[in-house]
Parts: structure tokens; sequence; C-alpha cells
């Protein structure tokens, strides 16, 4: 029975992380600003961090089943 939320945190997690880090390549590779008002080489750094965390979170709601 808690199968259910773990398989649901867990997509949702790395749904958002993989999402999270393409949009953030595409924006840079195309010298568009991640996030305007910031430098960009602490904007890539920081929401490559937020998508690496939240990846790696999904995984682990994952590896929990």
């Amino acid at each position: 029975m808690e199968s259910g939320p773990a398989i649901f945190a867990g997509a949702a997690f790395t749904l958002f992380g993989g999402a999270l880090l393409l949009w953030t390549t595409v924006r840079a590779l195309h010298r568009e600003p991640v996030v305007y008002g910031v430098p960009p080489r602490a904007a890539v750094a920081l929401t490559g961090l937020a998508g690496a965390v939240s990846l790696l979170l999904g995984v682990w709601c994952f590896g929990r089943l």
C-alpha cells in the first residue's frame, strides 16, 4: 500500500529534475538568460544544482521500493 505514494513522488521528482536540467541546458546553449537579473554562470549553476538534487531525490524514492 505504501508503494503508491513512493512511485508518485519518484515520478514527480524525476520528471521535474530532468525537465529542469534539459530546459537549463537548452537556454544556456542558446545563450538566453536562465533567470532574469542573475549573472548567467550563477543562474546555470543554481538551476543545475536544483535539477540534479531533484533528479537524485526521485531516484532515491524509486530505490526505496
